[in-house]
């Protein structure tokens, strides 16, 4: 694994720059920023990925942003991971014809492990991330909630973790839940134990950065990438200064 990969993040809610707050539809923030110019104020500042979400489509179903990817590729040089209600193949094949450069699948890849890792076979390891995001229980396990994170599914982080490293999982994105929009910092802990058991694969850190010196804790931790979204919305930091703390370090994953 090389570089280190920074993925500023749009979610995008009614056409609208959003973020919610550990995922509660009802705790939103809007901003002001067009979609698009904000893409291309973080490849400006040295981004080269973007992590763009349908909070609609994830809690509905049915991808709506196929018009706003076109201006990107139109406006950007930026490749994009995507996601958000893919409930099946039909919604994966929409969005790589539509030019997303990765799927991103969340809770269908928690419910139906055996098919989404077909997928992977079927459409390549670098086409497909995985995100499984997670919360504590009550008694410090990790599960697994679903659409977008409204429904417990009974399964286990390390578990599912294990059923796609055997598939030959490339991309994973973790988000601790309880993190999400807080920023109080990533879960550290969490993701040198994911990197200890699956450190074959690249690892995208969600939840909680606040500062550059969390992108640094990250890096240090395995991960091979962050996602990025309310502290470059608030201006906590720029991209460009997480950047510059990593010597420059942009490389793609």
């Amino acid at each position: 694994m090389s570089g280190f990969e920074l993925y500023p993040a749009i979610d995008v809610r009614g056409g609208r720059v959003v973020r919610l707050v550990q995922g509660h539809y009802d705790r939103e923030t809007r901003y002001a920023a067009d979609p698009v110019r904000l893409a291309s104020d973080y490849e400006r500042d040295g981004a080269r990925w973007l992590h763009l979400v349908d909070l609609d489509a994830a809690r509905d179903g049915g991808w709506t942003l196929a018009p706003l990817l076109e201006r990107l590729r139109a406006e950007t040089g930026l490749r994009i991971q995507s996601g958000g209600g893919i409930r099946g193949e039909a919604d994966v094949e929409r969005l790589l014809r539509a030019g997303v450069d990765r799927v991103v699948i969340g809770s269908l890849a928690v419910r139906r492990p055996d098919l989404v890792s077909a997928w992977l076979a079927r459409y390549g390891v670098e086409r497909i991330t995985i995100a499984l995001d997670t919360r504590a229980d009550a008694r410090g396990r990790w599960t697994l909630p679903t659409a977008g994170w409204t429904q417990g599914s009974g399964a286990r982080l390390e578990h599912v973790l294990d059923l796609y490293r055997d598939a030959g999982l490339r991309h994973l994105l973790c988000t601790d839940i309880g993190r999400d929009g807080m920023l109080g910092g990533p879960n550290i802990g969490l993701y040198r134990r994911l990197h200890a058991l699956a450190p074959e694969v690249a690892l995208q850190a969600s939840g909680g950065a606040r500062e550059p010196g969390d992108v640094v804790a990250a890096r240090a931790a395995g991960c091979a990438g962050i996602v990025l979204g309310k502290a470059l919305l608030e201006g906590r930091f720029a991209l460009a200064d997480a950047f510059a703390l990593l010597g420059g370090e942009g490389v793609a994953c």
